[in-house]
């Protein structure tokens, strides 16, 4: 390999993690905007919290879709990635979990809309669900299992209808704002703590 090919190797990598951070900025960006404005949130307001142009916007993620889908499977990412940090960070087992559950809850707030802006397409729809189960249902059930390993909760939890009820318990925050879902889903984690 010759100068000139190295040069150039460096240029695109350093154009491809360009690339990365924009696309970053722009789901952090749409994140944000989702959980105060919906799904529906303009473009160009997701684009000025980003520092970028809307022509941007439209290169990464054509429709609204591939920005929400996107945008759905970062935080998905970002929910699976946290379990293991937490539980490595937090002062106990049970500790992580109330936190992880936290994240969680910050996370479906966000996916409210999700359905609707991909009414057309049943199976995306469907991918991104088995998506969610695949990476979540994992780190739920590890949390799950160590904290009720140490005695802090209740033995008998398993990740699938513990995330199906906080899912239903996050529901009502869509429609009603003096719903306050975090400290329903708060009394649910406070019913695994294993009685004494």
């Amino acid at each position: 390999m010759n100068a000139g090919d190295q040069g150039a190797e460096s240029a695109a990598g350093a154009k491809r993690k360009d690339v990365r951070r924009v696309q970053q900025a722009l789901l952090d960006a749409a994140a944000e905007l989702f959980v105060t404005s919906g799904v529906e949130a303009p473009v160009r307001d997701i684009a000025a919290r980003a520092g970028v142009g809307t022509g941007t916007v439209y290169r990464h993620f054509p429709t609204r879709a591939d920005l929400v889908v996107a945008v759905y499977r970062h935080q998905v990412d970002a929910c699976a990635d946290a379990g293991p940090a937490l539980l490595a960070d937090g002062p106990t087992p049970a500790a992580a979990l109330g936190r992880w559950v936290d994240l969680f809850v910050d996370f479906l707030v966000t996916k409210h809309g999700l359905a609707a802006a991909m009414q057309a397409d049943n199976a995306g729809f469907e991918s991104l669900h088995a998506y969610f189960l695949d990476r979540l249902l994992p780190v739920c059930t590890r949390l799950l299992d160590e904290a009720a390993a140490s005695g802090e909760i209740r033995a008998d939890v398993t990740a699938y209808p513990f995330l199906h009820g906080i899912g239903n318990l996050c529901i009502g925050a869509e429609s009603d704002p003096q719903y306050d879902a975090r400290r329903m889903v708060a009394l649910l984690v406070a019913g695994l703590r294993q009685p004494r």
